[in-house]
């Protein structure tokens, strides 16, 4: 799936190309070398990306649990829970039956946890999110 986009990204920026007047040998950026050019974007894309993503995940819990128990959840993330949401996302955006098997596996969680009685899932998230959010006070 990604390689299709980006191979559409490629065919725009030739079209570009063709159609700009300046020496395509020179790559826009702060300095001459590509390399450094690109590791500076992709830095600034990771950054972004990692600032929305947390204020999206305080944003979704704040309602529930207040601003500052938000933060402490959102903070107090294990390293084995980045690595799994991060392989996940990886995997479901390197090609179609990743994706699908990322996709599958969420349908199958959420139609589990509809199975089960609404209070016991309340009651067993809160539960989980508030001792993540005190994890950090010990």
């Amino acid at each position: 799936m990604a390689k299709h986009i980006t191979a559409y990204g490629a065919k725009a920026i030739k079209k570009v190309r063709k159609k700009t007047p300046a020496k395509t040998e020179q790559m826009p950026g702060p300095t001459e070398n590509p390399a450094t050019n690109l590791m500076m974007v992709d830095v600034a894309i990771r950054a972004g990306s990692y600032i929305a993503r947390r204020s999206l995940e305080k944003g979704m819990l704040r309602g529930r649990y207040g601003k500052d128990t938000a933060r402490e959840i959102v903070q107090n993330k294990t390293l084995g829970q980045t690595l799994v949401s991060f392989g996940l996302a990886k995997l479901a955006t390197k090609n179609l039956p990743g994706a699908l098997l990322v996709g599958g596996g969420a349908v199958v969680k959420s139609l589990y946890d509809r199975r089960r009685s609404r209070l016991a899932q309340r009651r067993e998230g809160d539960r989980d999110l508030i001792e993540q959010a005190h994890r950090g006070d010990d």
